[in-house]
Order: C-alpha cells, then structure tokens, then sequence
C-alpha cells in the first residue's frame, strides 16, 4: 500500500488505518506479524514508519489479532540464512521461494519476508 507522499502524515495514518481495518475485515486473517522498528540514517524517516506502524498494531489490536512481532535480523536470517542479509538477497530469496509471485516493490517484499519468517517461527497448535 502507497500512500500520497505529498499529504499531511495524519491522512497518511488514517488512510493506512482504513485501509487495514478493510483487509482485516474482508479476509479475516487470524494472526498478524510486524517488524520491529529499526533505527535508521535520516530520524524522521524512523519517526514515520514508528507512527504508522504503532496504526498498524492498533488496527491489528482493533480487529482482535494477535500480533507478533520480529527484529529485522531475524526476518533476514529466515528468508537468506544471515540476519546480515541485503535488501537484493532477501529479494532475490523470495523469487525462490516464491516463484512467479509479482512482488510490487521493497515494501510488498518486506512484508512477505516477514510473513514467511512468522510462518516459520510460530507456534503450532
């Protein structure tokens, strides 16, 4: 998901949070995972994706999931075997371990390396 990079942040939020609570609502998932947030070179770039991902957590919480959540390390570790992963590497993992998904970015393939990781790492019942 995009959002208008030329809008005020608290329309960004609020549009990730309508957004979430329509993909909760319409696919019923029953557990989300998130990346922990991790500290990064420009601190306002860190300030933003700390709002949106405290609005992803609340509407994850909002929509009764419970959330895991994983260090950037370990999710790099699951998808290449290094926590010290690149970008390209765990791209170029998840054409393998995905093959012939259209993966729309470095966001869209963040999540999917974190999902795959949750799907890894949690319990089973």
């Amino acid at each position: 998901m995009k959002t208008d990079a030329k809008a005020p942040l608290p329309d960004r939020l609020a549009y990730i949070d309508t957004v979430l609570g329509a993909v909760i609502a319409d696919h019923a998932p029953a557990c989300a995972a998130v990346e922990e947030v991790f500290v990064n070179d420009n601190p306002q770039s860190t300030l933003k994706l700390a709002h949106a991902r405290g609005v992803v957590l609340l509407g994850c919480a909002r929509g009764g999931l419970a959330v895991t959540e994983y260090a950037p390390r370990l999710v790099k570790k699951a998808i290449v075997g290094t926590g010290g992963a690149a970008k390209e590497q765990v791209q170029a993992m998840l054409r393998v371990l995905l093959p012939g998904a259209k993966v729309a970015g470095a966001d869209a393939a963040d999540a999917l390396a974190v999902a795959i990781c949750h799907a890894n790492h949690r319990p089973r019942h």
